[in-house]
């Protein structure tokens, strides 16, 4: 019988056929001075290398390995989600298989974890390997978003952290198409604690995420957790139709004390471009909530499984 608590470690992988092993190598070690049970659960995200094939070999020599094969590439957030869907540890872990989350802080996370505190997030100190615009593109986000959101999302923290069991149930029931995980984490609640640690450069292989990404990434992250934009491009056009008024006031006081012998052409080519721009980026920002609602109310499910593997020592417990 299991008389140990369980701790799961859930790690989403795309195209990680580089560093697949030297993470499962260095993560295994990491765990041996933790006296529980341990389950490494897998996501394959529709990778088109050999991710899947070294996670199966994974699952052959290691019967704490579960893998999840979803049936296309859904998106990390996704694939983040179908693994804490799998998990089933008293704790669970999420960290990257890319290893600049060194899976030697883990034995931190849970420490806090034993003190009372149910989400330990990973905060980093430092980016090692990673371009300055990226450092200051990603500072710049998170500042943004903590002004403009009322849920408080930690600062230079990603996806590594410790979950409690209630706090996994609680992320469990949350069913929103467009996830933005980082601040899920903090929505749920509960007691929080960071722990503090230096972020390591890309182990082997090139990251999934351009500038582009990137960008969508935080449009999906502001428009998850505040409606703001929506309130900005309503200040915008009331200041606009304000100045207008104002303007035309003068123009009509003008042109009746003064006359207009001159056509204000150039003025009014300025004017029309002005209010168009205006008028089209308060579309735009409406169009992004729009689009969301239209995605929202599909109701279609988060993702699809091709095969799930659960780990082999369930098996072990059951027979012991």
């Amino acid at each position: 019988m299991k008389n140990k608590p369980l701790i799961s470690v859930v790690v989403p992988a795309y195209n990680e056929q580089e560093v697949l092993a030297a993470f499962h190598d260095r993560l295994a070690t990491a765990l041996e001075g933790l006296l529980y049970e341990f389950e490494i659960v897998y996501i394959n995200d529709g990778s088109l290398d050999d991710t899947l094939a070294i996670l199966n070999d994974l699952y052959a020599r290691d019967e704490r390995v579960a893998v999840v094969d979803l049936s296309r590439n859904f998106g990390k957030e996704i694939a983040l989600s179908a693994g804490l869907h799998k998990a089933q540890g008293d704790a669970v872990v999420v960290i990257d298989a890319d290893l600049q989350d060194p899976p030697e802080v883990i034995p931190q996370l849970v420490a806090e974890w034993e003190n009372g505190y149910d989400v330990v997030y990973a905060r980093r100190t430092q980016r090692k390997g990673e371009t300055w615009f990226k450092k200051a593109s990603a500072a710049g986000f998170y500042r943004i978003i903590q002004r403009l959101s009322k849920v408080r999302i930690p600062e230079d923290t990603g996806d590594f952290r410790l979950l409690s069991r209630r706090a996994v149930d609680a992320l469990n029931t949350l069913s929103e198409q467009h996830r933005f995980m980082k601040g899920l984490f903090a929505w749920i609640g509960y007691k929080q604690k960071a722990v503090y640690y230096d972020r390591d450069p890309r182990f082997a292989g090139t990251t999934k995420w351009n500038y582009w990404k990137l960008w969508n990434f935080a449009i999906d992250g502001i428009t998850s957790f505040t409606t703001a934009p929506l309130k900005l491009a309503t200040y915008i056009g009331f200041m606009t139709a304000l100045i207008a008024f104002v303007y035309g006031s003068y123009m009509l006081i003008r042109t009746l004390i003064f006359g207009n012998p001159v056509p204000g052409y150039p003025s009014l080519i300025v004017i029309i471009l002005f209010l168009g721009g205006v008028q089209l980026m308060a579309i735009g920002i409406v169009g992004e909530y729009v689009g969301r609602i239209f995605t929202e109310s599909k109701r279609r499910p988060l993702y699809f499984l091709n095969d799930y593997k659960p780990r082999r020592a369930d098996d072990a417990d059951a027979s012991a």
